[in-house]
């Protein structure tokens, strides 16, 4: 339910290394913060070119249930956006590792990711 492939946030986004895009990260949300904001239908992105910081607010997922945050899990240039989740915004909830990912980061500082959750370490937050 966790790739171990990917780093995580205490918010519930997921960081895939290497993006599609060069020298970027991919970023989405977790199955965990999918299922808890139920169906997905409207996604707020950041625009390319866009300069983010680590733990700031980048975006908003509307679901039937509430409006929640998306967050920067690492600072750096938004260099992609998945333009799919305009027209189908449901596609976070159906394959949230996949075609429901949210944008891409060129991250300032690579060393950041390490301080990202692994696989186990989120699963044992969620614990908590």
């Amino acid at each position: 339910m966790y790739p171990d492939d990917l780093k995580y946030t205490s918010e519930h986004e997921w960081v895939r290394t290497p993006g599609e895009t060069e020298g970027s990260v991919r970023i989405g949300i977790t199955h965990f913060a999918q299922d808890a904001l139920g169906d997905i239908v409207y996604v707020s992105l950041p625009e390319v070119g866009d300069s983010v910081q680590a733990g700031d607010t980048c975006g908003e997922l509307e679901s039937t249930k509430s409006v929640s945050d998306v967050y920067a899990p690492v600072s750096g240039e938004i260099v992609a956006r998945n333009e799919a989740l305009d027209a189908t915004p449901e596609l976070v909830n159906t394959d949230p590792y996949g075609a429901g990912w949210l944008f891409e980061v060129a991250p300032s500082d690579e060393a950041a990711l390490d301080g990202l959750l692994d696989a186990a370490a989120y699963q044992e937050s969620l614990q908590g």
